[in-house]
């Protein structure tokens, strides 16, 4: 899962990059309206942590354009100013939720999960296909109750893939879902993830489809 973090306060933005990362989530940041546009017109993420005091663009500007352009990304909104005005227009913008500084990290980071949840459409935190379930809060994977000792890449792109079960996913949304700016990961990398996984569940009733070429499917073999 990808977040992207538009808050100008450098301390704040490097201690959320620090806590999500360690939560096993790719993470960009920017301290800029006109940055954060930019980046959310031309990159991919599954959330978004908006701080409204943005420089060159506030953030509700930020916001409304975003959803000009027809996009459902969930946003969190952070602000120093904890007034009921600024709710009400953020939420009438088209936020999902709202938290005001100082807060919680902890309490943050729930929160961000029931969001992500709610854009998948799931009220739970686990994902399952078959026998195949991935906790998305502890980051640990099971098959058929038992646990799978895998990577933090692997689980990474197991969970790409159990969110679109059935689904062609390529190599470029993989790669996208999975790394930060700056980060690298090559085509060949996503091979070498995708050859680990299918050594560790092929024994059971589900596996990963190539379309070469193409891309990805994790499927159920059917008994």
């Amino acid at each position: 899962m990808r977040i992207l973090i538009a808050e100008d306060d450098q301390v704040l933005a490097d201690g959320l990059q620090r806590s999500l990362r360690g939560s096993g989530y790719a993470v960009d940041q920017v301290s800029s309206g006109t940055k954060a546009d930019v980046a959310l017109a031309s990159h991919e993420f599954d959330l978004l942590i908006l701080d409204l005091d943005l420089p060159r663009l506030h953030g509700h500007e930020v916001l409304r354009k975003l959803r000009a352009r027809g996009s459902t990304l969930p946003v969190m909104i952070l602000t120093a100013t904890d007034s009921v005005d600024q709710r009400v227009k953020s939420l009438d913008l088209g936020a999902d939720d709202f938290m005001a500084k100082p807060f919680s990290l902890p309490e943050l980071e729930a929160r961000l999960r029931a969001l992500m949840r709610r854009g998948l459409g799931t009220a739970s935190n686990t994902i399952k296909h078959g026998p195949l379930t991935l906790d998305v809060t502890g980051r640990i994977a099971y098959l058929n109750d038992q646990m799978i000792e895998l990577s933090a890449r692997e689980i990474g792109v197991l969970e790409v893939l159990l969110q679109r079960a059935g689904r062609l996913v390529s190599k470029d949304q993989l790669v996208n879902r999975l790394c930060e700016w700056g980060a690298e990961v090559s085509n060949n990398a996503i091979e070498v993830y995708i050859h680990r996984l299918r050594k560790k569940i092929e024994q059971h009733p589900i596996r990963i489809a190539t379309v070469r070429g193409l891309g990805y499917s994790l499927e159920k073999i059917a008994s």
